[in-house]
C-alpha cells in the first residue's frame, strides 16, 4: 500500500478512537444528569443527523478540496464539538457538533481511499479500512469504559473530556502528514437548488446500477444495524447479565474484535469480482442477533457476539470495495461516497428512532432484538433473490443478442 494510505489509516483510527470513546463518556454524561435510557441513542441520532442534512454539500466539498486538509479541519470542528461539552453544553448538543466534523470528514477519507490504491487493490485497502475502524471501535470503547470507570469519575469526566481533546489534536497532526492526492473534478455549481439536484441525480444513477444498487442496499442496512446494536448490546449487558455501564461497553469491543476478523478474512480472500458472493451472510447476521437476546449469562454469549462481528466484517467489506469500484466508475469519488453516506446514515437515523421510541415505550429487550434479526434475515434473503432476477436477465438479454447475431 502507498505510504500516504497508510498515514491516512494512522490518521483515521486516532480520531475514530476518539469518537467511540467520547460516545460512552457522553452517555455517562447523561447517566449524570439524571436522564432516562431512551436519551442514549439520542446521542448517535444527534451525530448522523449531519450525515444526511449535507449530503448534498459534502461531496462536492470533498472533491473542491485537498481531501487531506479538509480531513484535518473537520477533526478540528470535532475538537470545538468536543469543547462544548466542557462548557458544559447538553451532551446532545454537544456531539451533534462532533457529528457535523464527521460528516465533512467521511467524504474525503474514502474518496482519497480510491484516489491513492488502484482498482485491484480496492478490496485489499477496505478491509484495511474497516480493520482500523472496527479496531478504533475495539480500543474506543476500551477506553471510554476505562474513562468512565470509578477512579476516573472520581477525578470529574472533565479529566476524561480532556484527554480525548489531546486524542483529536494527535489525529489532525496525523492528517496533515497525508499527501494531496492531485486528483482534480470540475467545479460544482455552489447553488443550493444546483446541488440538490446534482445530488439527486448521482443518488438515482448509483441506486439504478445493478452492482451499485445492491451492494448499497446492503451496506444501508449493515451500519441501520449496527447503529442499533451498538446500544441493544449495552442494553442487553446492563439488563440481562447485570454489569455496569464501564463493563458494558467491553462487550461492544467482543463483537468489534469479531468484525476486525471477519474484515480481514474477506480483505484476504473476497475477490472484487466475487463480492456479491458473500449476501448469505447477512442471513446469517439477522440468526446470531436474535440467538444473543434470550441468553442471561456471558459464557455462551461471548462466542456468539464474535461471532456476529465477524459474520457483519465478512459481509459489510467487499460490499464496500464493489460500491466504491462501481461509485468511482459512476460518479466522482466525492459525490459517490456522499450518497453512500446519506443512506447509510439515514438508515441509521431510522433505525435509531424506531428503537428509541420503543425504548421509551418500555418494549422488552428480548422480542426487540429477535424481532430485529428475522427482519434483517428477511431483508437479506430479498436481496438474495433479486441478485438470482438480475442474473437470470442478464442471461436471457446475452441468449437473445447471440440469437439475434445469428
Amino acid at each position: 500500500m502507498p505510504r500516504g494510505f497508510l498515514l491516512l489509516i494512522a490518521a483515521q483510527f486516532t480520531s475514530a478512537l476518539a469518537d467511540n470513546a467520547l460516545l460512552i463518556v457522553a452517555i455517562a454524561l447523561l447517566q449524570q444528569q439524571g436522564l432516562p435510557g431512551w436519551w442514549a441513542p439520542l446521542l448517535k441520532f444527534s451525530f448522523t443527523l449531519s450525515y444526511v442534512l449535507l449530503a448534498p454539500v459534502v461531496g462536492p466539498l470533498a472533491d473542491a478540496l485537498p481531501k487531506a486538509r479538509l480531513m484535518a479541519w473537520m477533526n478540528a470542528l470535532k475538537m470545538l464539538g468536543l469543547g462544548g461539552m466542557l462548557l458544559p453544553l447538553h451532551p446532545v448538543a454537544a456531539y451533534a457538533v462532533v457529528g457535523l466534523g464527521a460528516a465533512g470528514y467521511a467524504p474525503a477519507k474514502y474518496g482519497l481511499v480510491t484516489e491513492l490504491v488502484p482498482p485491484h487493490q480496492l478490496v485489499a485497502a477496505n478491509g484495511w479500512i474497516e480493520v482500523s475502524i472496527v479496531c478504533a471501535a475495539l480500543l474506543g470503547t476500551v477506553l471510554g469504559g476505562g474513562l468512565v470507570s470509578a477512579p476516573m469519575l472520581a477525578l470529574g469526566l472533565n479529566v476524561s473530556l480532556g484527554l480525548l481533546l489531546g486524542l483529536y489534536g494527535l489525529a489532525a497532526l496525523l492528517q496533515w502528514g497525508v499527501p494531496d492526492s492531485g486528483a482534480r473534478y470540475p467545479e460544482a455549481a455552489w447553488h443550493p437548488v444546483a446541488l440538490a439536484r446534482d445530488f439527486w441525480a448521482a443518488h438515482r444513477r448509483l441506486w439504478r446500477d445493478a452492482a451499485g444498487g445492491l451492494s448499497l442496499a446492503v451496506t444501508t442496512l449493515f451500519w441501520g444495524v449496527g447503529g442499533v446494536l451498538q446500544f441493544a448490546v449495552l442494553r442487553w449487558a446492563t439488563e440481562r447479565v447485570g454489569l455496569g455501564l464501564d463493563r458494558a461497553a467491553y462487550l461492544q469491543a467482543v463483537v468489534a474484535l469479531g468484525v476486525v476478523a471477519g474484515a480481514a478474512l474477506a480483505g484476504r480472500f473476497v475477490p472484487l469480482h466475487r463480492a456479491l458472493r458473500v449476501l448469505p451472510a447477512g442471513v446469517a447476521l439477522g440468526g446470531l442477533i436474535a440467538a444473543v437476546a434470550p441468553l442471561t449469562t456471558l459464557g455462551p454469549a461471548l462466542p456468539l457476539l464474535v461471532l456476529t462481528g465477524a459474520v457483519g466484517g465478512i459481509l459489510v467489506v467487499p460490499m464496500n470495495a464493489l460500491l466504491q469500484h462501481r461509485g468511482h466508475q459512476l460518479l466522482t469519488a466525492g459525490r459517490s461516497i456522499a450518497v453512500q453516506g446519506f443512506n447509510e446514515n439515514l438508515s441509521v437515523l431510522t433505525m435509531l428512532g424506531v428503537y428509541a421510541g420503543l425504548h421509551a415505550l418500555a418494549l422488552p429487550l428480548v422480542p426487540l432484538m429477535m424481532g430485529f434479526g428475522g427482519l434483517i434475515a428477511a431483508f437479506m434473503l430479498v436481496l438474495m433473490a433479486r441478485r438470482r432476477a438480475l442474473r437470470r436477465q442478464a442471461r436471457l438479454g446475452a441468449g437473445c443478442s447471440g440469437a439475434g447475431q445469428r
